[in-house]
């Protein structure tokens, strides 16, 4: 499947973004969906995780500022953050990994077979 990330930018401290992740070649109610961050010169981490059922899985980091969700009807999912915070500047990435192929790692970059581009969201204190 090829994903298509968008939605970062330029925001001050507190403010909201929505990032989108949409799919083509293939349908994403069939995998399970990752959205990780990798800050410069710093490992890609985990943000949030949607199972092809709809449960959600968050780094602590984030509990309770941001909400993954997914429309199967427009093969997008979605990461709303809010109260963004100048140390959650990043480039952040979705990821999709097939159902059958799923080893229940979701945190773990190297669960993720499929990989978007990235998009920049930078947060100004």
């Amino acid at each position: 499947v090829q994903l298509q990330a968008s939605g970062g930018g330029l925001v001050q401290a507190g403010d909201s973004l929505r990032l989108s992740c949409t799919a083509s070649g293939s349908t994403l109610s069939s995998y399970f969906m990752g959205w990780f961050r990798q800050a410069p010169g710093k490992e890609r981490e985990f943000v949030a995780a949607i199972s092809w059922r709809g449960g959600t899985y968050y780094a602590e980091s984030v509990k309770g500022r941001f909400t993954i969700s997914r429309d199967n009807t427009k093969n997008t999912v979605y990461l709303q953050m809010n109260s963004l915070k100048p140390e959650d500047t990043a480039v952040y990435y979705c990821a999709a990994d097939f159902i059958s192929r799923f080893r229940g790692n979701y945190d773990a970059p190297n669960e993720y077979e499929d990989w978007g581009q990235g998009t920049q969201v930078t947060v100004s204190s």
